[in-house]
């Protein structure tokens, strides 16, 4: 296997300015630290891993005209220019006219579950993300995972394995016992390996959510993404720009939360946006409490001009076509190697399906969470497992089995060259090579939320 050379992606849009100084650990020192870490790669030191795909979220490299930006921050507490800025961009590309800048997406989470969900309450979703699920759970409600049949189906060449089940929705919010008290749509869909959601699908999803009067809202952390993919593959949308099929997006929702450190392109920031004057004048008043002005929202004003900036960077053809198109490659030479991947490539990055690379492992063994370890083992490259243990009950240190066992290769934006994802993927085939000798894992400590952050495991004994 590997013999048949992969195109690379697209050209880089950009050319190198500053440079980080990276290593590889040695065999002995990767033991140590998997010792050390518990075997839970989050509590590994960034100076213990070579090439670092745990998550794209506030990992990108940020360009030129972001970091003359940081230099113009007017760090005035209330009213500074730089909120006026991102206001500006936020409703030019979304519509949406109320904007409360927060800390990171998790925070913009906070506000809107808190504001919205109540103890007995549902909230639907295509599929919910960890911090996600864990705000609306943290609130009594009760997050549903309405994806499409194909989303579980890690082979299916669906062009847009994010959609909806708009049947499924329909009868829900029909159900006179259920109570929604927002719909919620993830651009592209994390949980079920980045993929993205057609415009017919969220036009089918908004037409359902106005006829019972319920508001529709996204998670548009990767907007762009999304975008992009509408464009390539929907028919119709070939001809239009990113910042157009943006906005016929949004167009079609109430708000949305945002993760700037996405396809904002920033290393920090993010916001809450919405038609709703008065939810928005409730949201100000918890942001005073736990984040900060509203005009600032627990962020340097400079980080405010980065976002602003990282917004419109993000829709630009050429850096999505190299972003996407490394995603692709990726994906293309570890299957070389014969390794199983999520089908089709999403769009921010590469996921193992661990049934399929480890079938003699039960659900009990932690075969996600094993197979992220050995990866580390094996070329101190990072991942994350987002299977069991990420959305198991919480209740128990043994998970029950989920639809999707997966690992992630999640590739931060303008940061690795195509050298380095050749080596993650020879690295998963020698893994893969191996794959019979693999043995599961013990989780020795489960914390009661988000427990993949903090939890820790032991190696099973070999058969």
């Amino acid at each position: 296997m590997g013999s048949e050379p992969v195109p690379p992606p697209p050209i880089e849009p950009y050319k190198v300015k500053v440079v980080e100084r990276i290593s590889l650990p040695s065999r002995e020192a990767r033991e140590s630290a998997l010792v050390r870490s518990g075997f839970n790669l989050f509590n590994l030191t960034s100076e213990e891993v070579y090439i670092d795909l745990l998550t794209d979220s506030g990992t990108s490299a940020m360009s030129d005209r972001q970091w003359a930006g940081l230099m113009v921050g007017d760090e005035s507490y209330a009213g500074s220019r730089n909120f006026r800025h991102l206001e500006e961009v936020v409703r030019r590309i979304t519509g949406f006219p109320e904007v409360i800048p927060t800390h990171q997406g998790r925070a913009a989470e906070n506000l809107l579950f808190s504001l919205l969900a109540r103890p007995g309450s549902t909230v639907p979703n295509n599929m919910h993300f960890d911090t996600t699920r864990t705000h609306v759970m943290r609130n009594g409600a009760r997050a549903v995972n309405l994806a499409i049949p194909a989303a579980y189906d890690s082979q299916d060449p669906h062009p847009f394995k994010g959609n909806v089940n708009v049947p499924r929705l329909a009868a829900l919010l029909a159900d006179p016992q259920v109570k929604v008290p927002l719909v919620m749509v993830t651009l592209t869909n994390n949980t079920g390996g980045g993929q993205p959601v057609s415009l017919e699908n969220l036009g089918e999803v908004s037409r359902v959510c106005r006829a019972r009067g319920v508001p529709l809202y996204l998670d548009m952390c990767r907007w762009a993404e999304n975008s992009f993919f509408v464009r390539a593959r929907e028919p119709g949308m070939s001809h239009r720009s990113i910042a157009e099929i943006g906005r016929m997006t949004f167009d079609l929702a109430d708000g949305a939360t945002m993760s700037a450190k996405k396809d904002g392109l920033v290393n920090i920031g993010g916001f809450l946006a919405t038609r709703d004057p008065e939810l928005a004048a409730r949201a100000k008043e918890l942001l005073i409490v736990f984040e900060g002005f509203p005009t600032y929202g627990g962020l340097a004003r400079r980080d405010l001009e980065a976002m602003s900036i990282g917004l419109e960077e993000a829709m630009d053809l050429e850096y999505l076509a190299h972003r996407v198109g490394q995603v692709a490659f990726l994906a293309e030479r570890i299957a070389a190697h014969g390794a199983p991947v999520l089908r089709p490539p999403g769009g921010h990055g590469v996921y193992l399906d661990v049934r399929r690379f480890l079938p003699h492992l039960s659900p009990a063994d932690l075969p996600g969470q094993a197979l992220a370890v050995e990866l580390f083992r094996e070329g101190a490259v990072r991942s994350v497992e987002v299977g069991a243990i990420m959305f198991g009950d919480g209740e128990s240190p043994s998970p029950g089995e989920t639809p999707l066992e997966l690992v992630r290769l999640a590739i931060p934006r303008r940061v690795y060259s195509s050298a380095h994802l050749q080596y993650v993927a020879d690295v998963v085939g020698a893994v893969w090579r191996r794959r019979e000798r693999i043995v599961g894992m013990t989780m020795t400590h489960a914390p009661e939320h988000l427990r993949h952050f903090t939890a820790k495991f032991a190696p099973k004994p070999a058969a």
